[in-house]
C-alpha cells in the first residue's frame, strides 16, 4: 500500500484504486527493461481512481529516489497502456484511433 499527495492536493491509495497496471518488460539480454521508462532501474504503475481519474506511480531502485504519483490525461493513460501492451478499458477505448497509426 503507497498514499501519494497529489499536486492538487488529493491523496490516492494505490490498495483502493479499482485498477491497476504493471509496466510491460523487455528482456535486453542482461535486464528486464521496463517499456514505460526505457530503464532497468526506474519504474511506473497505472492506476485508475475510484472516481475515473488515471495517475502513474513512479518508484526506483536507485537509493535516495522518493516514490511518487502523479494525475495524468486519459489520452496519456491510454498511451501508457498501448506502449505497455495492455488493451484499452471501455472508457479509453474511443482514444485508439487517435493515438495509434
Amino acid at each position: 500500500m503507497s498514499i501519494y499527495r497529489m499536486d492538487d492536493g488529493t491523496t490516492v491509495n494505490t490498495d483502493r484504486a479499482p485498477q491497476s497496471y504493471l509496466e510491460g518488460t523487455r528482456w535486453d539480454g542482461n535486464n528486464h527493461i521496463s517499456l514505460a521508462t526505457g530503464s532497468q532501474w526506474e519504474h511506473e504503475t497505472l492506476h485508475c481512481s475510484r472516481k475515473g481519474r488515471y495517475y502513474t506511480e513512479r518508484t526506483s531502485q536507485r537509493q535516495g529516489i522518493i516514490p511518487h504519483a502523479e494525475w495524468i490525461s486519459h489520452r496519456a493513460a491510454a498511451v501508457w497502456l498501448r506502449t505497455n501492451e495492455y488493451d484499452l478499458p471501455a472508457d479509453l477505448a474511443h482514444l485508439l484511433d487517435e493515438i495509434e497509426e
